[in-house]
């Protein structure tokens, strides 16, 4: 195969900017898997495009019924790669669920993911959230504004039920943080109890992605955290209102990666660098021209393969705005971001905050050194294969230099204060620090137990 598509290239190349000479892949023929969400993109758009096959790679993409399903697909091998929750890749790696030493060299996007609310939900929020001049609410909305609402049903003997979409997702760590932000305890996990509930006033629970409206609709929760979208799905359906996105959250923050085992990208290095290359690729792409061909992108995740939604549900949030109540569309350039500000780059930043996320509710069950937290950001991030492809795309004419953080230390500056709904800034070479300045949260040698929290 690798053969006959090398004839294919010479045949074809004034089609293309320019053609470096071709990796000797180890393996050409993979098979991908992904959740049925637009932040898959980068899947969907290096297939359509033809960014795979220009690396020689023959790729099937196929979505995956849910989190779980997908990673133990990786790790048997049915999977030669994913679409995964940022938390995948180091949960498995420290052991929590599955144990497995995943890596990724590719970050998939930033931001993507909004917490909607029910429709009653809402109506009992509004007294408590301060408006603009022209009547709508201000946005962003704190959690404070929830918490007279899960007060009232506490005090009716009601439990208060939110749905996330993984214990190591995005999506559960955004909602424990908005929550905590304004004052409500989203609960804690131990070795003994993984229901993440214990001490919560706000009860999460998993609800895969594509099933978020209608359970919400059903009235099993009365609100959840997810990616797109399922959030513009409940505004259409009526049964719901977005009162945050995770960019107002917290602005640029990461969101999913390209999972591959270890072993994977040992065995085959130069695969694995040409899927990296058509990755970066797919997301110069969506973001070019500022995001000119996301109406492409749209019509392309909108198919039944990929995610399945209608085409305005879809539009709605990655052609630059963001629609909260039917009418109240607000414009948000960069609610979805696949590419600027080196998006794709895998910062050990990053991976630190997710195991700060995973300390502070007790997935990370016993304290940990600030050494720790780097070291094991470095074994699964691999920001050395990242620049190791985005080399050969500069060199086929795809990328400018510029493009990319070549002296990169693999951690971003600190976040600052003003980016994040708290207002807590947040700095990757000082985990430990970072969660002592959380209010609610495990800190230093505290641990949690069937008592509660000990230390």
């Amino acid at each position: 195969m690798k053969t006959l598509f090398a004839g294919l290239v010479a045949t074809t190349a004034l089609l293309s900017p320019a053609y470096a000479e071709l990796l000797e892949l180890e393996k050409d023929e993979l098979t991908f898997g992904f959740i049925k969400l637009t932040d898959m993109a980068p899947l969907a758009v290096a297939y359509e495009n033809g960014y795979f096959l220009d690396e020689g790679l023959f790729v099937t993409l196929e979505a995956q019924a849910n989190w779980k399903v997908l990673l133990d697909g990786v790790i048997d091998g049915q999977l030669d790669g994913a679409h995964m929750l940022a938390g995948q890749p180091l949960a498995a790696t420290i052991g929590f669920g599955t144990e497995a030493h995943i890596i990724t060299p590719f970050s998939m996007d930033l931001n993507g993911n909004g917490i909607t609310v029910s429709n009653e939900i809402w109506e009992k929020m509004l007294p408590h959230i301060p408006k603009m001049d022209d009547g709508r609410p201000q946005h962003p909305i704190s959690a404070e504004a929830l918490a007279p609402v899960v007060e009232e049903y506490t005090a009716a003997g009601k439990p208060f039920n939110m749905g996330m979409v993984f214990p190591v997702s995005t999506h559960n760590y955004e909602l424990r943080y908005w929550l905590a932000a304004g004052g409500l305890h989203p609960g804690y996990y131990s070795p003994d109890n993984i229901t993440g509930q214990i001490g919560a006033d706000v009860l999460l629970s998993v609800t895969p992605p594509p099933q978020m409206p209608a359970t919400l609709e059903a009235g099993t929760i009365y609100g959840y955290c997810v990616g797109e979208p399922w959030n513009q799905q409940a505004v259409f359906k009526g049964i719901g209102v977005p009162v945050i996105t995770d960019y107002q959250l917290w602005k640029n923050n990461p969101e999913k990666v390209f999972g591959i085992t270890a072993e994977f990208a040992e065995k085959y290095p130069n695969t694995t660098l040409a899927v990296t290359k058509a990755l970066i690729r797919a997301a110069i792409w969506l973001d070019e021209n500022d995001n000119a061909n996301r109406p492409e992108a749209v019509e392309i995740l909108s198919r039944p393969e990929y995610v399945g939604a209608d085409y305005d549900v879809i539009a709605n949030s990655m052609t630059g705005f963001f629609e909260f109540e039917k009418g109240d569309k607000r414009d948000i350039p960069d609610f979805n971001v696949f590419f600027r500000y080196n998006a794709t780059y895998p910062f050990y930043s990053d991976a630190v905050w997710y195991l700060t996320q995973m300390r502070r509710w007790g997935q990370i069950a016993e304290a940990k050194p600030d050494s720790w937290y780097d070291e094991v950001a470095k074994s699964v991030y691999r920001p050395d294969i990242y620049l190791d492809a985005a080399k050969l795309v500069v060199a086929d004419g795809y990328a400018d230099e510029a493009d990319f953080p070549w002296d990169s230390d693999g951690y971003k500056a600190p976040t600052p204060s003003g980016d994040i709904i708290d207002g807590i800034p947040y700095d990757g070479k000082a985990p430990n620090a970072y969660l002592e300045s959380l209010p609610i949260g495990l800190k230093g040698e505290q641990t949690v137990t069937g008592a509660g929290v000990e230390g």
